[in-house]
């Protein structure tokens, strides 16, 4: 993505920038927005629209807000040769809400550090895959605080914003665009509650365990060797012992497992074995010739090697699971005036409808 910029309709001139980021750009001709405005005036039934100029290397997403009576437009530009169609497909709700909360902002003195984190925002999440994204609720400080807070049950916003601030000193963020990634993942809604404005509730919890690969063998179909059948059987057997000993819940609570994966070369060599096997010469060329990680990689029953073949020996998958756990935890901060009756209700009624439409489907892996 090139540039954000916020365009306020004037009855009277016409359109305005209000302003844009990175700033230091050029500013966009008036042509370009009334050209934008009429594409909009002719497909109302969309609030966002893809426009390609002829004249310019460069495409242009924009999605259309009414507030308090008037037009703005959020515009983001990006080059001519970069596929932007899974960007208007999968994040459109995104994209909206950081548009709202943008246009909220305008008069505000908040509004030139929250359209660059904006900026930042939808650049970093459409350039990464799904896997990442879940992976940034991990490696993210402020995201895994935020995900520990919720799985205490119902919260407002306002009671979030202070815990954030005062004991753990996060005093300047956008807490509105940081929890979208939330709800965009199914893990939390949003919802205003008698007595309590702006509440955030825990629906999905989510959580990292390991899992044998799929396809195992198969991914050996490109390697050239008499021993394949020798190599895999002996892959099934180590893989059956460590199994037979692996505590899926003491493991859900060891980051250290975690901490592999948010090595980017470690991320691209477990990419890599999903599909195919491969030497160790490969795989130290992926990591970058890091022989010390390749050992710890064995060593920790990540990977498997024999004969100088590697294969992935336990995968590392995000799963959504249901927050069982809340049904105690929020009957407790009700007894300890934690949380209004109101809250707790909201909270146990959203919980148990989600049991009751799914009392089969507990987690999912995603």
């Amino acid at each position: 993505m090139e540039r954000i910029v916020i365009v306020h309709w004037n009855k009277s001139t016409g359109p305005q920038t209000l302003i844009q980021y990175p700033p230091e750009k050029e500013t966009l001709p008036k042509q370009l927005f009334l050209k934008i405005w009429t594409i909009h005036e002719l497909n109302k039934q969309n609030k966002m629209i893809q426009f390609t100029p002829d004249i310019m290397e460069t495409q242009f997403i924009s999605i259309i807000h009414k507030y308090e009576g008037e037009i703005y437009f959020l515009i983001l530009a990006y080059n001519k040769k970069d596929n932007i169609e899974n960007i208007v497909n999968d994040y459109p709700d995104i994209l909206a809400n950081i548009g709202k909360n943008l246009i909220d902002l305008i008069n505000t003195n908040n509004i030139t550090r929250a359209i660059s984190e904006a900026f930042n925002t939808i650049k970093n999440y459409s350039k990464l895959d799904k896997e990442e994204n879940l992976l940034n609720f991990f490696k993210d400080k402020i995201k895994h605080t935020i995900l520990k807070i919720m799985r205490n049950g119902v919260i407002s916003k306002t009671k979030l914003k202070n815990i954030l601030k005062n004991e753990y000193g996060f005093s300047t963020i956008n807490l509105d665009l940081i929890l979208m990634s939330y709800i965009r993942e199914h893990l939390i809604i949003k919802e205003n509650i008698p007595g309590s404005k702006d509440c955030y509730l825990l629906v999905n919890d989510l959580i990292y365990m390991r899992l044998p690969p799929q396809n195992s063998y198969k991914t050996l179909e490109n390697i050239d060797t008499d021993d394949k059948n020798e190599i895999y059987n002996k892959y099934l057997e180590e893989l059956m012992k460590f199994y037979e000993k692996y505590n899926c819940i003491q493991e859900s609570s060891n980051f250290m497992i975690l901490n592999f994966l948010f090595d980017k070369h470690v991320y691209s060599l477990f990419k890599e074995l999903r599909v195919n096997a491969l030497t160790v010469n490969q795989c130290l060329n992926i990591l970058n010739n890091n022989e010390v990680l390749f050992n710890d990689l064995l060593e920790n029953k990540f990977i498997f090697e024999a004969k100088g073949i590697v294969l992935l020996f336990t995968d590392l998958r995000f799963m959504r699971c249901f927050p069982q756990y809340l049904l105690k935890t929020l009957l407790i901060r009700y007894k300890e005036k934690m949380i209004t009756i109101n809250e707790f209700l909201s909270h146990l009624k959203l919980l148990s409808n989600k049991l009751i439409q799914s009392p089969n489907l507990t987690y999912e892996i995603i």
